[in-house]
């Protein structure tokens, strides 16, 4: 199994970008699907995270103005970023529980990371 993020860039405070994450691989079922981000010299925080039921949860500092969503069929899950301030520069990483065709328990995986840089 493995993710690949992508969307990432620079963009100007109050700007917008989509992030995507597409997960492959020999899969039955993604439990959920979140967002963490790591800021130089901070530690990988929760960004949003969806799951299978479709509930979600996002951390204070992103409420009203990022949304996580996810397409079953298509195995990918985004996060769209709105209004976005210099706080937000970060590497952007996804994350998954993912029960695979082999095995009884779903297991964590990770995506490469990809930039957001706001800035004017």
């Amino acid at each position: 199994v493995q993710l690949q993020a992508s969307g990432g860039g620079l963009v100007q405070p109050g700007g917008s970008l989509r992030l995507s994450c597409v997960a492959s691989g020999s899969i039955r079922v993604i439990n959920s699907l979140g967002w963490f981000r790591q800021a130089p010299g901070k530690r990988r925080e929760l960004v949003a995270r969806i799951f299978g039921d479709g509930s979600t949860n996002y951390a204070d500092s992103v409420k009203g103005r990022f949304t996580i969503s996810r397409d079953n069929a298509k195995k990918t899950g985004y996060l769209d970023m709105n209004n976005l301030k210099s706080g937000d520069t970060a590497v952007y990483y996804c994350n998954a529980w993912i029960l695979g065709t082999v095995g009884d328990f779903p297991l964590e995986y990770w995506g490469q990371g990809t930039q957001v840089t706001v800035s004017s």
